[in-house]
């Protein structure tokens, strides 16, 4: 006998199947119902946990996983919100629009950790945000994560024309990410161009910007730590490496 596709049925004796309880929803209940800052992070956790598992979840169950922690990134609990983010970044492209449709630009720490897991995800439904976060975020680690989320975006699947214009987007950022005044920005910024010219051939323009721009760092002197212009000069020389036969 074939077994069912949905995830929640299960093959018992007899050849007979079942459906088998998924751990999200007490998971979820779980989080719902903690008393303590230390006991939402246990149970956030947990839940992050068990959709990433994706053990005998429907879709139903997973969205509304999904949307729980998505909550759990306002609740100005660092430890919980952690938590949080790997179980969305775990939970994909599914992640996204939850994220974004429930993104509250009030509540500035939950912003911060919905770029982080947009960041994570590499959808490119959250470029505006990263480019936004990059260039005007107040939180030099939320611009660290933008800028190393827009050297990650998933493209390959995209049509050619739009697979150009969404990079031509990210460079930009990018470039203009170069002057930030935090050092740990300007690495995650050598970072997110080295990925996003090994991730897809770009255009010669676009390889040629991306690498001048990398020059430029790695020459300049003002930069008050080696790390950058060491990083940068890293990415160079794996970007001019000659492509494998």
């Amino acid at each position: 006998m074939r077994a069912p596709e949905d995830p929640g049925i299960s093959a018992v004796h007899g050849g007979e199947y079942v459906r088998v309880a998924s751990p999200l929803g007490p998971a979820i209940r779980a989080v719902e119902q903690a008393s303590s800052a230390q006991e939402l992070v246990h149970t956030s956790r947990a839940l992050a946990e068990a959709l990433a598992a994706g053990d005998g979840a429907d879709q139903h169950e997973q969205a509304e996983a999904i949307g729980c922690l998505v909550q759990v990134l306002g609740f100005n609990n660092p430890g919980a919100a952690v938590a949080a983010v790997e179980g969305l970044i775990a939970a994909g492209s599914a992640a996204v629009l939850p994220l974004l449709d429930q993104l509250d630009p009030r509540n500035y720490g939950a912003r911060a950790w919905a770029v982080r897991a947009l960041a994570g995800i590499g959808d490119v439904r959250g470029l505006a945000l990263l480019e936004e976060a990059l260039a005007t975020d107040v939180g030099p680690s939320v611009r660290r994560a933008a800028a190393c989320g827009l050297g990650q975006l998933r493209l390959a699947a995209l049509a050619t024309a739009e697979r150009q214009a969404i990079r031509a987007r990210a460079l930009a950022a990018l470039l203009a990410g170069c002057g930030d005044g935090e050092w740990v920005v300007r690495y995650a910024v050598v970072v997110g161009l080295e990925m996003l010219t090994l991730a897809m051939e770009p255009l010669p323009a676009e390889r040629d910007q991306a690498q001048q721009a990398l020059v430029a760092l790695g020459q300049d002197q003002r930069q008050e730590v080696p790390v950058v212009r060491l990083r940068a000069d890293l990415a160079l020389r794996r970007l001019q490496q000659p492509d494998p036969a």
